[in-house]
């Protein structure tokens, strides 16, 4: 495993660790807001995003583990952390869209 592959898993563990953690607190604090089927959607979406992150999580402590083999992992917690970030940003608009659009 070369010097660079590990370097973006080690940024990339806690990074989404942490998004999941974020997503699921959103998903406590959307039950505050009034229901309606825009915050209904949301929470399922934030609850699929916090499962790309998870697996983001997963692949890249994978990648971080001694063996050559592992390489392969990298790239895949890479474009689920991307996927679940691009996701995050959507879901951020409608979040905003509910709460400050009357």
């Amino acid at each position: 495993m070369d010097k660079k592959s590990t370097d973006i898993s080690q940024h990339i563990l806690p990074v989404s660790a942490t998004m999941v953690g974020v997503c699921m607190t959103v998903i406590t604090v959307m039950q505050i807001a009034p229901k309606n089927r825009l915050t209904s959607i949301a929470d399922d979406l934030l609850a699929i995003d916090s499962l790309l992150f998870l697996i983001s999580t997963l692949l890249s402590y994978w990648t971080i583990r001694p063996s050559p083999s592992n390489q392969k992992f990298e790239l895949w917690a890479d474009r689920f952390f991307l996927i679940g970030m691009i996701f995050m940003v959507v879901i951020s608009f409608l979040v905003a869209f509910e709460l400050f659009i009357d």
